[in-house]
């Protein structure tokens, strides 16, 4: 996020707003559902916000760099950790960019129920991924209660009209005058505290609905059997999953009903089956996802060049096969997994992308993902809504210099003196000669680079 002095400095000041009533209980939700997913920075972050609401439900206007204080990090923190909070449905935000400076406006959202959560098809399985089985199954029984068969219960609940009585005419004021009237609306500039629906949103672009709706026939999937309900299931398994649109038309062919009716239970049920056949692991986690076959460049085409068996390798294998990959088919490090997990859930980047992004910062960083280098070119690149490997690519060559650079500060800080060794992706294409090494580290150098090259041929060939 190297630009976030760019939408925000500490003098920026900001509101902060609720969407409606937030509960003791949605705290208990936030903390103990939520806060794995987000962490532990983004979910301070939200309860200092929840804090400075006061008992009228919006906090007083105050500066950037008070929160800053407070919560004791950078301005770059806390524009990250916001983020997460936005991207997981917690906090929506709003800027007024005509002031000097800003004003930003941050609506808290309210968590989802745990029904909701537990039933979401994409949230309870990151859970599920991130705290394991034995605290998982803990979790759904301290947010459930026991059944209770009603069959053998009578209802004896009073309607309304049986206890109350309407109002007869001559009970009723004479004349509504224009000061009655306007006692019942509410003022110009006010508004009603509610509770508004708790949602995440998963943009349209993830999945291509043309060239899904193209493939089916209207005989037998009419387009209103696509409602509103079953097209979010659709986005969500999608993204899950890693299902595209052709092979989801297949999975809707088969629980579509003789009335024409999609049981979004049966989709997902349908969706996980096809997972487990596929991919023979238990539950999916996003390090484990492949390229979407709409953003694949070669599907169709037969690679010519070394470059173009490279781009389609990307395209056909999750990070976390990568990993595994380079390292010669060892099991990745489970922090290397959730760093890119967590910019994947972030950024919103495309597993053949992350690919990209794995190869060119193991290069550049002696076989290490220094998080802070992968999360810069990560954000760069999700600003620049680069979508296939081939754009990655030619974004890296493109900002090669620019990408240097933000390697040279991170040592800057972390070292005072430092003599980097960078090894190249051969898809770079850079001049080897402007490097200020040694002859003989810079033939170690290039004999690392080739050994690496050829360690991913292998899997590429296969």
């Amino acid at each position: 996020m190297e630009h976030h002095w760019k939408e925000l400095i500490p003098v920026d000041r900001y509101i902060v707003r609720s969407s409606g009533i937030l509960h003791d209980f949605d705290r208990k939700v936030v903390t103990l559902l939520y806060q794995p997913l987000i962490g532990s920075r983004a979910f301070s972050l939200y309860m200092t916000l929840w804090g400075e609401l006061d008992q009228q439900f919006c906090g007083e206007e105050t500066t950037h760099h008070s929160l800053m204080s407070i919560m004791q990090c950078s301005l770059k923190d806390i524009y990250e950790e916001r983020l997460k909070l936005e991207g997981i449905g917690l906090v929506k935000t709003y800027v007024d960019r005509t002031k000097d400076p800003k004003l930003f406006i941050y609506e808290l959202q309210p968590p989802l129920t745990p029904e909701r959560f537990f039933t979401d098809g994409v949230l309870n399985i990151f859970l599920y991924n991130r705290v394991g089985r034995n605290k998982f199954q803990k979790l759904k029984q301290f947010f459930s209660i026991p059944s209770i068969d009603k069959k053998q219960f009578y209802p004896v609940t009073r309607s309304f009209n049986d206890i109350f009585y309407s109002v007869h005419p001559e009970q009723m004021i004479a004349v509504m005058n224009d000061e009655a009237k306007s006692d019942l609306w509410l003022s110009d500039g006010r508004e009603y505290i509610g509770r508004r629906p708790e949602t995440y949103e998963l943009q349209d672009e993830i999945f291509d609905f043309d060239l899904f709706f193209a493939g089916l026939s209207k005989q037998m999937v009419p387009k209103r059997a696509i409602t509103a309900k079953v097209r979010e299931a659709i986005k969500k398994l999608s993204f899950l999953y890693g299902i595209d649109p052709l092979e989801m038309q297949k999975l809707v062919l088969d629980v579509i009903d003789p009335t024409e009716q999609i049981d979004v239970e049966a989709l997902r049920k349908a969706a996980r089956d096809w997972y487990q056949f596929e991919r023979g692991e238990e539950l999916p986690s996003l390090s484990t996802r492949v390229q979407p076959l709409s953003q694949r460049t070669m599907t169709n085409t037969e690679p010519k060049t070394e470059e173009e068996k490279l781009i389609r390798y990307f395209e056909t294998i999750s990070p976390r096969q990568l990993l595994s990959d380079i390292s010669g088919g060892a099991e990745p490090l489970a922090s290397d997994l959730k760093l890119i997990e967590e910019v994947m859930f972030q950024q919103k980047l495309p597993p053949g992308v992350v690919n990209v992004l794995i190869h060119y910062v193991m290069l550049r960083t002696d076989m290490k993902l220094s998080k802070a280098y992968v999360e810069k070119i990560a954000g760069h690149w999700a600003r620049k809504k680069v979508r296939t490997v081939k754009e990655a690519m030619e974004l890296a060559k493109k900002e090669a210099e620019k990408y240097q650079s933000w390697a040279n500060e991170k040592g800057k800080k972390t070292t005072k003196k430092v003599v980097r060794k960078e090894m190249l992706p051969e898809w770079l294409n850079m001049d080897y000669s402007q490097k200020e090494t040694e002859p003989n580290e810079q033939i170690d150098l290039e004999q690392k680079r080739r050994e690496l090259e050829e360690r991913l041929k292998k899997y590429r060939n296969e």
